[in-house]
Order: C-alpha cells, then structure tokens, then sequence
C-alpha cells in the first residue's frame, strides 16, 4: 500500500503521481509491486526474510527515478541485494517493468518516503547507499526540505556498516556545496578524494540515468561525492 508522510516533518520529495498509467503498468502495480514491497509493519522486521537467496551485500537507493541506476546495479550484481525507496508511483512502475522484463530478483522497494525505510532498517545493515540527483529545492524557504541534513545523515550513518560507501551526485552547484558540508562535518563520515576527478567523474560501476542525461544536454555539470562510513574512535582507543 501506497503511504504518506504522515508527522514525520517536512516533504522531502516532490509529486506522488503524473499522468494516469498505462493498463500493463498499473497491473505492473497491482500485481507485481506487492510481491516485491517491504513490509514495514511485519513484526521484528528482518532484512534477510525480505530476499530468496542469502545476498553477499545489501545496498540501499534513496529516490531511484525510474530506476535505470538501481536495474542496473541489480543486473551487475546478481549477489548482492538491492532495496530502493521512492514515492514517485509513475518511477515506481517503470522499475517494475524493467524488473519483468528482465527477469531481476534481488531488487525490493519501498514505495514511499525513504525515511520510514531507514528507520525500519537495523543497525549496520547497509554496505552502500546511493542519494542520485535528489530535488535540491533551490529556494532558500525550502532548504529544511533538502534531504542531506544532520539528522538525516545521523540514521544513514546508523544503518550503513563501518567501511560502507555513500554516493551522492548532483547538477545543482548550491546542492552541491551544501551536501560536501554536511558531510565534512559529520563524524561518520570521511571523504577520501585526492584529486578533482574524484568527484568529477562517475566510474565504470556508476551508469549515467536518464535524468542526468538532459542534465548535460542542458549544460549543466555535475558532481559525484563518494564518501566512506568511519568507525567512531573511542578517546581510551585514541594516541596520547
């Protein structure tokens, strides 16, 4: 079922739905979708009951569009398994239809606001998030709404193992710098780029999605951040 944001704060995404669906992918969500949903409300909710095989890795998609990343990253990684979080219904059913179409079964989905997911997810679960163009909400009144903020970053750094990655990537310059800050200033996280192509350039294991595709044809550059999960050093573990 299709749920809303109910008190937890500001929208941090924009539209639920677009033009109405087409009939192979509205049966795509009538019958497919609940047999690939995560069950929030399942009673000591189990990462490892949500899959048919036992995954190497579990990676975590916040927002997947129309899925093209997170297809991708599924069809490349047949082991490890793959959950995405979106709220956008039409993006929604063009994952799913990817999914019948080829065949992929270490993907679920959380058709909803992320949040709910992540505070669902146990402690240390996570071995790579993706945060892939994500609404900037580039005026300053909508600024709570930006998704890397403290205390967001704070149940990210909660469920992502030590050693995990997070990749972020946006075409907003302002995005951009706020999310670089955020995270140089939280204690989980470390950035370990050395040079500007670091964060310049996507890498092999990092496909381009159709958004960011009419990104570039419009000009406009973006950034690609891929920062590590560090463990906490305890002061008595410290050098004197």
């Amino acid at each position: 079922m299709i749920g809303s944001n109910g008190d937890r704060g500001p929208v941090l995404h924009g539209r639920r739905k677009a033009r109405p669906l087409r009939a192979t992918r509205r049966r795509l969500v009538e019958q497919l979708l609940p047999q690939l949903q995560i069950d929030l409300t399942a009673p000591n909710f189990d990462m490892a009951s949500c899959f048919d095989f036992r995954p190497e890795q579990v990676w975590l998609e916040i927002g997947f569009g129309a899925g093209e990343h997170l297809a991708w990253q599924a069809a490349h990684n047949r082991r490890i398994a793959l959950i995405g979080a979106e709220p956008f219904i039409n993006g929604v059913a063009r994952l799913l239809a990817e999914i019948e179409r080829t065949g992929l079964e270490n993907i679920r989905i959380h058709p909803d606001d992320a949040r709910a997911l992540i505070d669902a997810l146990p402690a240390s679960s996570i071995d790579r998030c993706f945060l892939l163009f994500p609404d900037p909400w580039p005026k300053r009144r909508h600024y709570k709404r930006r998704f890397v903020r403290p205390e967001t970053l704070d149940q990210l750094a909660r469920i992502m193992r030590p050693g995990a990655e997070l990749r972020l990537a946006t075409d907003h310059r302002g995005y951009g710098r706020w999310m670089l800050a955020h995270l140089l200033r939280h204690p989980a996280f470390e950035w370990p780029a050395e040079r500007a192509a670091d964060w310049r350039l996507r890498g092999a294991d990092w496909p381009p999605t159709r958004y960011e595709a009419k990104s570039r044809d419009a000009g406009r550059d973006a950034v690609y951040y891929r920062f590590r999960r560090i463990s906490k050093v305890e002061p008595d573990a410290q050098s004197p």
